[in-house]
C-alpha cells in the first residue's frame, strides 16, 4: 500500500509510516492511497463474526492492516486493542448503534474520554505516533487547529506520551465553556494551548503556513493530528464499517442491506471517511452532508460552486465545531471526483480557491450525487432547537446540536426520496452544549460522572495574534524550555 499527493502528477509513492508523522504533502496536497482496498460480501461476513466474538478493536485491526503494510499486523492489532478498550471508552461496544425510529439510527461515537467523535480516531493516532516515534528514536511536535472537539481529543490522546508535544490553536471565544474547560484545564507539560485572535479557518491557515515552511517543519519536527493527517481519516473509516455491521444482519446478502449515513461536517473529514468506505465496497446508499449556517459544502453539492468564506463571513453558531468555511478534506473528494487528475486538483485548490473559489461543471455535480451518493442540507439555530426538542419528545433521546443538524439533514433526505435506513453519526454528547440543550428542552443535559468537576480548576492557555511567525516563535521557545 502506497500513498500519493492529490497535487502530484508524478504520483511519487510514500509508505504509511512515511506520512504518519506529517500532515500536508510537500507540495501542499493531501495524501491518499494509490488505490482503495476492496472489500467484498464474504469479508464483511467474516468481520461480522469477528465483531461478535472479539469486538471493535479486532475488526479495526483488520481494516487498518488494509492500509498499513510497514507495521507488523500483530503490532497493529496490539495498538487497536490499547486504543479501543474500557475504561478509555465507557462501553465495551466502543461505538454502539441504537434505533431511533422512522428509519433513523444513531451511531454513538462519543463514548470516549472527551465525549466527542474525534476520540474514535485520536486514541488510535496516539498509539500509532508513540509506537513509530519509539521505533525511530525521534520526537514530534504536533501542531493542530480546532473549532471545538479536535483539540481536546488530541490532547487527551497525547498527554503524557513519550516524545510528543501538542500545540493546539483555538479561535478565541468561539468554543463553549465546557470545550474550553476540557482543553485549557490540562496542565500536562507536553500540552500547549494557544487562543488565536480569529476564527477556526484562521487557525487552520496558520497550521498550513507553518507546515508549508519545509525548513521549519523539518528542524522542529512538526506533525499534524487534524484530519489532513491520513492516519486519522483511516481510523474514521473503521466506524463506518462497524456501525454498518451493527445495523445489518447475516440473514440477507450484504449488497441488499444498503445504509445511508447523515454526517454533520464542516471540514469534510468525517464524511470523507464515509466516502472512502463506500469506495472500498461498503454497501452505502447516500452520504448526507449536514452543515449549519456556514453552508459552503451544502452550496457546493446544490450548485457546483465551491466558495470558501472569509473569517468575517464565518458565523458563530450553536453548533460551533462546524463553524468552518474552508473544508480542508474536501480536496480528497474532489481529487476522486475529477478522475484523480492531480494537475487539475492543484489548480483548483492551490490557485482557484485563493481567487475566491471554483465551479465544477454539471456532469461532475451529477457524478457527486449519482456515482458517489452525496446529498446535502443545512440547518439554522431554530432548526437545531426544534430538532433536539422533537427527538427528545419522539424517541426519548437528547442529542447535541451538531447531531441535530445531522438528523435534520437525514429527514430532508427522506423527504427527497431516500428510503434506506439512515445512520445519523453522533458528533458529541449533549453535556458539552448545556446552554443550547436548556433552550431546546428546558433543562440541562445529563452529565456523565467523569465530567462532574470539569468546570473547576485553572486554565492554562496563551493568547496570541493571528500570525504564523508569532506561533513559530512560541513553538521554538516552548521546545527549548521543555523536555518530553
Amino acid at each position: 500500500m502506497y500513498y500519493i499527493s492529490t497535487r502530484d502528477p508524478q504520483r511519487i509513492p510514500a509508505s504509511f509510516t512515511d506520512i504518519l508523522l506529517g500532515g500536508l504533502a510537500p507540495d501542499g496536497g493531501l495524501f491518499v492511497p494509490e488505490t482503495y482496498p476492496q472489500v467484498d460480501s464474504a469479508q464483511l461476513d467474516t468481520w461480522r463474526e469477528l465483531l461478535h466474538t472479539d469486538g471493535y478493536a479486532a475488526v479495526a485491526a483488520e481494516i487498518c492492516t488494509l492500509f498499513i503494510d510497514d507495521i507488523p499486523a500483530e503490532d497493529v492489532a496490539r495498538l487497536t486493542r490499547r486504543a479501543y478498550r474500557e475504561p478509555v471508552f465507557d462501553t465495551p461496544d466502543i461505538a454502539p448503534v441504537t434505533a431511533l425510529g422512522d428509519g433513523l439510527l444513531l451511531g454513538h461515537l462519543s463514548q470516549g474520554p472527551t465525549a466527542a467523535f474525534k476520540d474514535m480516531a485520536m486514541q488510535l493516532l496516539g498509539e500509532l505516533f508513540e509506537y513509530e516515534l519509539g521505533r525511530r528514536g525521534e520526537s514530534l511536535n504536533i501542531l493542530g487547529a480546532t473549532s471545538g472537539d479536535t483539540g481536546s481529543s488530541a490532547e487527551y490522546a497525547m498527554r503524557g506520551r513519550d516524545n510528543i508535544r501538542v500545540f493546539m490553536l483555538t479561535p478565541a471565544g468561539r468554543m463553549t465553556p465546557f470545550q474550553q474547560a476540557q482543553m485549557f484545564g490540562l496542565k500536562d507539560p507536553n500540552i500547549f494551548n494557544i487562543a488565536l485572535d480569529g476564527v477556526f479557518d484562521d487557525c487552520q491557515d496558520v497550521v498550513k503556513a507553518v507546515s508549508s515552511d519545509a525548513e521549519f517543519k523539518a528542524n522542529y519536527r512538526i506533525g499534524a493530528v487534524n484530519s489532513i493527517n491520513w492516519a486519522r481519516l483511516m481510523a474514521q473509516v473503521v466506524y463506518y464499517f462497524l456501525t454498518w455491521l451493527r445495523a445489518t444482519d447475516s440473514s440477507r446478502p450484504a449488497a441488499e442491506q444498503r445504509v445511508s449515513f447523515a454526517v454533520p461536517t464542516g471540514n469534510f473529514g468525517n464524511v470523507c471517511a464515509g466516502h472512502i468506505a463506500k469506495q472500498m465496497g461498503l454497501p452505502v446508499d447516500r452520504l448526507i452532508v449536514a452543515t449549519n449556517e456556514n453552508d459552503v459544502l451544502d452550496e457546493f453539492f446544490r450548485t457546483g460552486n465551491y466558495r470558501p468564506r472569509s473569517a468575517a463571513e464565518t458565523v458563530a453558531t450553536s453548533s460551533p465545531s462546524m463553524d468552518i468555511s474552508r473544508a480542508s478534506n474536501f480536496e480528497r473528494f474532489v481529487f476522486d471526483l475529477v478522475g484523480r487528475d492531480a494537475e487539475r486538483t492543484a489548480d483548483l485548490f492551490a490557485h482557484q480557491v485563493k481567487k475566491g473559489g471554483f465551479t465544477l461543471p454539471a456532469e461532475l455535480l451529477d457524478a457527486a450525487a449519482e456515482k458517489y451518493g452525496f446529498f446535502s442540507a443545512s440547518s439554522h439555530h431554530a432548526d437545531r432547537l426544534q430538532t433536539i426538542r422533537d427527538v427528545a419528545n419522539a424517541y426519548g433521546v437528547v442529542v447535541d446540536p451538531h447531531t441535530a443538524d445531522g438528523i435534520k439533514a437525514a429527514r430532508a433526505a427522506q423527504d427527497a426520496g431516500v428510503q434506506t435506513p439512515i445512520m445519523c453519526m453522533e458528533t458529541a454528547l449533549p453535556v458539552k452544549f448545556t446552554e443550547t440543550i436548556r433552550a431546546a428542552v428546558g433543562h440541562d443535559p445529563d452529565a456523565p460522572e467523569r465530567f462532574a468537576h470539569i468546570m473547576e480548576g485553572g486554565r492554562y492557555v496563551t493568547e496570541m495574534p493571528n500570525d504564523a511567525a508569532a506561533v513559530k516563535d512560541f513553538i521554538m521557545q516552548s521546545i527549548d524550555n521543555t523536555e518530553v
